[in-house]
């Protein structure tokens, strides 16, 4: 039998399908990991906007993660939306009495609609207690200007932000660059290295779960034993072939396409 790895996302759910959880396990799949799943908010939302959400009881979250830790091996956690201190400290507690390896966590503070999904008290304990605990940290530029609590307006900007961010206690950390105009550059700093991650712009406004996918790729590739700059650079050829073969499902935002690269037979 082939050694399959397994992955879990801890994370809020998409009822449209097109982020969270449902992007997450779509990823795994597409990688060839086995994807699990520990939600931690029901998010009523579609292509255009965030209806409602929904936190899980921490006692339940706990439960979630502790019966797949017992039963079993997880080469690597991704981490995503977690909308309260609250939850945070249980889901960071959890994986630490766990001895979970290899964390992405992907600090998912506003909807592409601009609508808030992490609590603004959430901020100072991700600061102090979730970044230490980072195999990779992947915020955008938003997400690091309020963590950094300073304006990221150039490429040098986000290089140091990258160290600062490392200097918190991340392993690693890309910053993604994406909400700049013209060519994006993403930069990872990793054992006080930097690289640069540059890639074309690609012309579509179907790019909902985009921040989700990545992470959860970086995960499933670390989770197969690369390093993270392959890591890195692995997940990068697999969500800009997701984005150029995106799909125009929904009237705003449609979802990445996390199966084109896999052939189906009628």
């Amino acid at each position: 039998m082939a050694d399959m790895r397994a992955v879990l996302s801890i994370a809020g759910s998409d009822c449209s399908g097109g982020a969270g959880i449902q992007a997450d396990l779509k990823t795994f799949s597409a990688l060839n990991v086995y994807g699990m799943s520990v939600i931690t908010s029901v998010v009523a939302e579609n292509t255009q906007r965030v209806l409602s959400v929904y936190d899980l009881p921490p006692d339940i979250i706990k439960n979630q993660i502790d019966v797949v830790f017992e039963d079993i091996e997880v080469s690597a956690v991704k981490v995503g939306m977690i909308k309260s201190q609250k939850i945070m400290q249980t889901v960071f507690e959890t994986l630490k009495n766990n001895n979970a390896k290899n964390i992405v966590c992907d600090p998912v503070m506003l909807a592409k609609g601009g609508e808030e999904l992490m609590d603004k008290s959430a901020v100072q304990y991700l600061k102090d207690f979730v970044i230490p605990c980072c195999n990779v940290f992947t915020p955008n530029i938003p997400e690091t200007e309020v963590i950094l609590n300073r304006k990221i307006k150039t490429e040098e900007n986000m290089i140091n932000a990258a160290f600062d961010i490392c200097k918190l206690g991340a392993k690693a950390c890309l910053i993604k660059g994406g909400h700049f105009t013209g060519e994006p550059t993403d930069i990872l700093c990793s054992d006080n290295q930097i690289h640069k991650f540059a890639s074309k712009r690609i012309n579509t406004k179907n790019t909902h779960g985009t921040g989700c996918t990545l992470s959860s790729a970086i995960a499933a590739f670390i989770a197969k034993g690369y390093e993270v700059p392959k890591a890195v650079t692995e997940a990068k050829n697999y969500i800009t072939g997701a984005i150029e073969n995106s799909l125009d499902i929904g009237k705003g935002n449609g979802p990445l396409n996390h199966f084109y690269n896999i052939q189906y037979k009628n």
